[in-house]
């Protein structure tokens, strides 16, 4: 599903995130026109997205008013999907070490590049310490070389310095260390691990509607909190919270493509003439 915030989706990333999780099948356009209802989208509003995904290969017709994903959209899925196994990049931790990264002498004129730069600086995790300092602890696998690497694909300019930090001495490890908030981390997965069970258990008194609508923005919520999640060494998080609630996003995932095919039938019924 999408990986947005709690605002409502806009028709394009409601159709993109559909689209995503249908693994290959194709929906009607009438599906979709249901699916933009639940949000207050318009139907034209929908067949413009349409029309907009179609012109950047994000969606294809499949048939006579049905579309699936585009060669576009498919690439995106596969990095979208990612976050299903983001455990996996997970190594261990040698108390001290940490990688940097130094863009202090980069321009920050060209508003655009400095955004990717400080997206991508993000979701990997890194918080800057001082002025063009980045760090984080180096226990994701493949050390300083991987991470140069997922940082340039995700934004970062070549020029920017990414590189090990060795030995850092007790009292900077404690002000870095501090700078995560592992313990506010920490009480976050355990608060969504919880809010997504609690829902789920009442998801029997919700009509087809509300289940779906509910679902759509409780899972983008919590898949935008496993992709932005900095994977800290579990010697600064509750490791067991975090693995719980990874667990429990991937559950809610699955079920929420369960709860959208039984809002689709339900639409297409209602739909029907008497």
């Amino acid at each position: 599903m999408a990986l947005s915030g709690s605002s409502p989706p806009t028709a394009k990333a409601l159709i993109q995130s559909l689209l995503l999780a249908a693994e290959g099948q194709a929906y009607p356009s009438r599906q979709l026109v249901a699916a933009g209802a639940l949000f207050g989208i318009s139907e034209n509003n929908i067949r413009v997205a349409l029309v907009r995904l179609q012109a950047q290969d994000l969606a294809v017709a499949a048939g006579r008013g049905t579309y699936c994903l585009g060669p576009a959209g498919e690439h995106l899925g596969r990095e979208i999907s990612a976050w299903r196994q983001i455990e996996q990049r997970l190594g261990s931790w040698q108390v001290g070490r940490y990688i940097g990264v130094h863009t202090a002498s980069m321009p920050r004129s060209d508003r655009a590049a400095l955004q990717r730069r400080d997206r991508a600086l993000q979701m990997m995790g890194f918080l800057e310490v001082s002025k063009g300092l980045h760090v984080r602890p180096d226990n994701l696998l493949g050390g300083v070389a991987a991470a140069r690497q997922r940082l340039l694909a995700l934004g970062l300019e070549p020029q920017a310095w990414v590189f090990a930090m060795d030995e850092v001495s007790e009292d900077l490890a404690r002000q870095l260390d501090a700078l995560w908030q592992g313990a506010a981390l920490s009480e976050g997965y355990r608060q969504t691990h919880q809010q997504l069970r609690d829902w789920l258990a009442q998801l029997d008194r919700l009509d087809p509607a509300q289940a779906a609508r509910e679902a759509y923005l409780l899972d983008r919520r919590a898949i935008r909190q496993v992709v932005w999640d900095p994977l800290l060494p579990d010697a600064l998080v509750d490791a067991q919270a975090r693995a719980d609630f990874f667990s429990t996003v991937r559950d809610f995932d699955a079920a929420g493509r369960s709860i959208w095919w039984r809002f689709f039938e339900f639409s297409d019924n209602q739909s029907l003439p008497s």
